[in-house]
Formats: C-alpha cells, structure tokens, sequence
C-alpha cells in the first residue's frame, strides 16, 4: 500500500510559493467556457502521456519501497507547461487555436491523477501481486494456508478486465453527494484545494512567469537525474550487489545491514516532497529495525528459531521482519480509521447543528464581506449548473454492480457473487467516511478499508479459497473507496477553479479507463523486464509478501508464527496505537516530533536504505529553507518532481533494455581490502 501522506497540503504547497491564493480575494475575469469546452482533444492526449509515465513512476515506487508522494500538483504544472508549448509553437505557425484556461487545465490535472491512481489502487504491488507464483514460493509451499490453489500469475488480459469491472463504481457511489461534501460542509479538501491554487495562479501574469521559472527548474532536473540514471546503469553489471546501488557509503559492516546511500534521484525526490516528519519516521523505522532489532534477534539464532534456515524462510528472522511489519501498519490503520469514523460523527452532527441555526436573512454591509459572498455564490451557481442527475449515479452503480457480480467470480472462483454483492452494498458506506475523512484531514485511508475487506472475506470464506477471496475483495473495496476520494478532491479543485462538475466527472470517466489500460501495461512492461518480488533485488514488492500474509491470518490465525513473535507483534501493535494517541493528545509543537508509526514499518522489511536517501532530501530541504525560504517554498516541489521523473523516464528505456538482455558491461563492486 502506498503511504497516502497525511499532510499533501504541505507537499502541495512546495510548488505553490509566490502565487497567487485562492480564496475570497480571488477575483474571476475571463468567461467561463461550457462543460464540453473545457474537454479538448489536445488536453486528453497531454492526459494520456503524462497518464503514462506517472503509472511508470507509481509502479517502480510502488515495486521498490511503497511510499508513492503525491503528484497531484506535478500533475497541473506539466499540464500547463505541455499546453502552454503547444500553443505557443501553434501560434508562431500562423494557426489560431483556442484559448488555454484555468478549466481545461483542471480537467488535465483530474485525468492525469485519475489514471495513475489506478497505479496504486489497483494492487499492482500489493494484492493482486500477492498472488502470484513468486509470493506463494516466497512463503514456501509447506507454510500452513499458502496453497497452490491460491496462486494466479498476472495476465494483461484479466487485468485490464479486473481494472474495468472494479474501478468505475466508486465514481458513482458518491457523486450525488458532491453539493453536500463541497459547499454543504465545506469541506476542505486540503490537496484539492493546494492544486487549485496552483492551477488559478498559473493564469494570471504574475503566476504564470513562476509557473515558466517552475517549470525550467522541473525540466533541469529531469535532465540531471535521467543521466545520471543512465550513468549508474553503465556500472550494474549483472545481478543485485553492483553499482551505486550498493555503495558502501556508510562502511562494509553498515552495508550488510542495508545503511548506505545509494544514489537514488526518485528517494531524494520524495525526500524533498514528503514532510519532513515522514522522512525523519522512516529513519527512525530504519534505525529501530536494522540497527537494533534484527541483530537481537539474528544472535538468538538456534533458539528462537532454527538456524540453517534461508535468509527468506518465514520460520526465522524473516518471519519477524514481515510480522512486526504488519502489526505496525495494521495498528496505525486501525487508530486512525477509529479516529476519522469519529470525526466523521462528530462534524456530521455540529453541521446539523449549525444548519438549524442559520438566520434566514442576513445583511453585509462591509464591502469586502460582500464581495466574499458574491464570489462564493459564484462559485456555488458554477458548481450547480451542469448537474449530473441521480438517477445517472444510481443506475451507473446498480448496473456496474450487476456487471461485476457476474465477472468477478469468473476472474477469482472463490468470491462467489454473493460476496460481491455483499462488497458493494457497504462499500459506499466506507466510502463516504473515506471521503469526508480524506475532505477534513487530507488522510486517503484506502489501504486500511482495503486490509479490512481482506480479513472479513479471508475468514468468511475460510481455508478453501479464503486468502483468494480475501485479496480479490480487499481489491474491490481499495478501488471503490479510492477512486470515491480522489473524486472528492477533483470536485474541490474544480469547484475553485469554476470548472463544471460534468466536465470533471466525464474527465475523470476518460481518466480512469486510461489507467485500465496504462497502468497495467506499464505494470506487465516493469513484469517482463525486471525480477519482480525478489528479497535480494530492487524490485522487492515489499507489500505483496505483507498482503498475502494477511490474508493467510484471516484464515489459519496466529499458530504459524516464529518463537516469541506474536507477542512481539502484540507489543509494536500497541506502540502504533499509543505513539497515534501520543500525536493527538500533546501539544501541536511537541506532536510534531513525534514519527508516524505506519512510515516507520516501511523499512522494517524493505532494508535501510532508501531512508537514508530520503532523509539526504529532507536535509537539502532544510537547509535550503534556512538559506532562503522563500525560493524553497517555490522550487523545492519543481525539483523534487524533476528528480522523480527523470528515474522514473529511465525506467522504460532500462525495461527495454532488460527485455532485449542487453546487460550493462561493468559490475562495480567493494569488498574488505586483504593483507599482503
């Protein structure tokens, strides 16, 4: 599961220093075009490439460490500059096209961001790869519940088919509730309203010579990281201990316990992007898990555990890597599902509250008061006009609902049609506390409805098919309660930028069957190319392992653990609730410094490394916010993005290369000097 940062806010903002806020004092000049012109061919085909390449970028996080920032804003700032250059280049040919607005590049952003979620949500690193033929031989075929009858390999064909039946539904399991979730709450939707931000400063002649400068900061360095990529490619050799990827920065004796930096653009790039308190709990993951725990533990080889066992036999330390993994993750997510459900309650209540004591007339006679209220009622007549009727919704849910009851059973036997039913009647239930959860605090907690579906399906169904059952269900739940949230946040970044909410919803419609496409053929590109699950290698699918595991609980429970393991486990799932409560009780200041206990189970299984890339990113930042914070608050976003493309560009060309077995001529390698 990728981490979907709490505070996108602050990573959004990275990109939005200098320009101009959105907000009441923004003012709306130019004519609103109608809902179908704000959809053009020009802006679906920037949608499909830049769709592409952010599933590519998604897929080789997601394949490496599963921490997937958010590029949302890089999203609308690549649109406007595509565009933008488009035009231009069209403009000195003598030809006249229309003009770029404010709306056409929303629904480019939405597009975008709809196709590669799919990246995500669609489990290519997580479910649906946990049941493949790697992850079950991984566990190893005598492991009590891994069976053989539980394994299926990726196919483009049943993919692309799983993509189309599963992913529509969560458009239409909430869009009727868009008035109520967006001027009724107001909810703030803080990455909805950060885009928008960003999107509305681009068109006007201030924020659109910050969006040029942005951009040639973004476009350098792409060029820096993509050579350099290309150079470390040079020195790999053949296998997984060559190149920089293995540079013993930090010493010989740090390597062999996965401290050392390795180089990576696309981890240094999330480091600037990613708040620094996400960046300083992956460090800390690292520092508890591979500096401390795992040698304990390794020295109690022989009595804890056998000791000729392979370094990824679950019966040994491996076993405990994984497990205490999953009890983090799984004790943060259950915290925090608790935490929103009440929140959720709670404002729902003091919204009704609020609403029965609203006067039914009121006067302003302050000037700027006024002029607040006429630009939200804009606004709200904007959003109203091109409605999307509720008889659309419902039939488009009921209709996709039948379509699935009859395929998904074909797709996966064991989720009978009646659990589909049963998935679909309360999956909007949980997507509708997602969503309000995701509009007040910026939390898309998927993943954590997902692994709940997984465990709930996995015991119902039980040792025949269960962990089948478990991961295909915690599929459909994922998508529906995923795609219900970004929806949402479209919603408020078109609401802010007068964009139709018809124009956003068919873009997000064009957008997601994109990804039904693209995401798994970028998937089956990084499948074909690389070792994809192997322990020892860069693409270890860290959460395919973790996701198959789970379901095994929900079936066979906790008899299969390693000596001293359960309580182990028993003991960091409690830390997870305590140190989320600890952040909620103390004051902010003291709060945040205090990590986030689902960051800091990422490193536990995956190795230390890339949290020493990550925390070099959020050191750059740091300094560079002390030398001049204002260019930070500009550029660092532009920069991170640039990093992350550039690696995530160079990824297809090495795929290409992988495939055609042209293997890089030098293996650069270090071992311990000897004595003459």
């Amino acid at each position: 599961m990728g981490t979907e940062q709490p505070a996108l806010l602050e990573t959004s903002e990275a990109l939005l220093g200098g320009s101009q806020k959105i907000g009441d004092e923004f003012e709306v000049v130019e004519k609103i075009p109608p809902w179908k012109d704000q959809i053009t061919f020009r802006g679906l085909f920037v949608s499909a490439i830049l769709g592409g390449l952010f599933c590519v970028i998604t897929h080789k996080l997601n394949l490496t460490v599963g921490v997937i920032p958010s590029l949302n804003v890089a999203a609308g700032l690549l649109g406007f500059f595509l565009i933008k250059t488009w035009t231009g280049f069209v403009s000195q040919l003598g030809i006249w096209t229309t003009p770029f607005t404010r709306q056409e590049n929303t629904v480019i952003q939405t597009c975008v961001v709809a196709c590669y979620g799919l990246a995500f949500s669609g489990g290519f690193g997580s479910y649906l790869l946990a049941l493949d033929q790697r992850t079950y031989e991984l566990l190893g075929a005598d492991y009590l519940g891994n069976r053989q009858e539980d394994v299926k390999n990726p196919s483009l064909g049943w993919m692309i088919g799983f993509m189309f039946v599963v992913s529509f539904l969560g458009l239409f399991s909430l869009v009727a509730l868009r008035k109520v979730m967006v001027i009724d709450y107001k909810l703030t939707y803080p990455s909805g309203t950060a885009t928008a931000t960003l999107i509305n400063s681009f068109h006007t002649s201030s924020g659109a010579e910050l969006a040029r400068n942005q951009v040639r900061s973004l476009g350098k360095y792409l060029s820096i990281s993509l050579f350099w990529s290309f150079f470390k490619w040079f020195f790999s050799g053949i296998g997984d201990s060559c190149g920089f990827d293995n540079f013993p920065s930090l010493g010989l004796e740090a390597l062999k316990n996965t401290f050392y930096f390795d180089f990576s653009p696309t981890y240094i790039g999330c480091g600037l992007i990613c708040p620094h308190i996400v960046n300083c709990s992956v460090l800390f993951g690292a520092i508890v898990s591979w500096g401390f725990l795992w040698p304990f533990i390794s020295q109690r080889a022989g009595d804890w555990y056998p000791a000729n066992l392979g370094n990824n036999d679950f019966q040994g330390l491996f076993g405990y890597k994984v497990f205490i993994a999953i009890a983090l993750i799984v004790g943060d997510g259950l915290y925090n599902l608790i935490k929103i459900v009440v929140v959720t309650v709670r404002e729902l209540c003091a919204q009704r509250s609020k609403q029965s004591k609203i006067p039914l007339i009121n006067n302003f006679r302050d000037s700027e008061v006024s002029k607040v209220i006429l630009e939200e009622r804009r606004r709200d007549e904007t959003f109203l006009r091109d409605k999307i009727p509720s008889w659309i919704a419902a039939s488009g849910y009921i209709g996709l609902a039948a379509i699935s009851m009859a395929a998904i059973p074909r797709i996966f036997p064991p989720l009978k049609w009646y659990l589909v039913l049963f998935c679909y009647i309360a999956a909007p239930c949980f997507a509708f506390c997602n969503s309000y959860g995701c509009g007040l605090t910026d939390w898309n907690l998927a993943s954590t409805y997902g692994n709940l579906g997984l465990f709930i399906f996995a015991s119902w169904v039980g040792p025949n098919g269960g962990v089948l059952a478990g991961l295909a269900a915690c599929g459909v739940m994922m998508s529906i309660v995923s795609t219900a949230a970004d929806l949402m946040q479209d919603f408020k970044t078109g609401y802010l930028t007068y964009s139709s909410p018809r124009s956003m919803f068919v873009s997000q419609l064009i957008g997601t069957a994109m990804g039904c496409v693209l995401a798994p053929l970028s998937f089956w590109m990084f499948w074909n190319a690389f070792d994809i699950g192997s322990p020892d290698g860069p693409y270890k699918a860290p959460y395919a392992v973790i996701f198959r595991e789970m379901a095994i609980l929900g079936v066979e429970g906790f008899s299969s653990l390693p000596k001293y393991c359960l309580e182990m486990c028993c003991g960091f799932f409690a830390a997870a609730l305590v140190i989320n409560l600890l952040r909620d009780v103390l004051p902010k200041g003291v709060a945040n410094y205090i990590p986030i206990p689902m960051v800091m189970g990422i490193p536990f299984y995956i190795g230390a490394y890339f949290a020493i890339d990550m925390f070099v990113g959020t050191v750059i930042l740091y300094v560079w916010e002390r030398i001049n914070e204002e260019e930070a608050e500009a550029y660092a976003g532009a920069v991170a993005s640039g990093l992350i493309c550039g690696d995530g560009i160079w990824s297809i060309p090495s795929a290409v290369l992988s495939i055609f077995k042209i293997n890089p001529p030098i293996c650069m390698s270090f071992g311990p000097s000897t004595s003459s």
